[in-house]
């Protein structure tokens, strides 16, 4: 785990060891949380770079009868 200080403008720096695996570039969006008295910061990633992520999924649901 890192320690990183927020500056007096409230900037926070993500340090390399975060960043490079998550492969976040400068200027990239990033959500903000607030989650259960934290803070979670997720990449946000084009929608092209997203495509057939979801390859390979099971998609076969349990259905109620009434719903078949």
């Amino acid at each position: 785990m890192e320690t990183v200080t927020v500056s007096s403008d409230f900037q926070v720096e993500l340090p390399r060891g975060v960043r490079e695996p998550l492969g976040i570039q400068p200027g990239q969006k990033i959500q903000v949380l607030l989650y259960n008295d934290r803070i979670e910061f997720i990449p946000v990633k084009p929608l092209r770079q997203m495509r057939g992520f979801l390859e390979g999924i099971d998609t076969t649901v349990e259905r109620e009868n009434d719903r078949v």
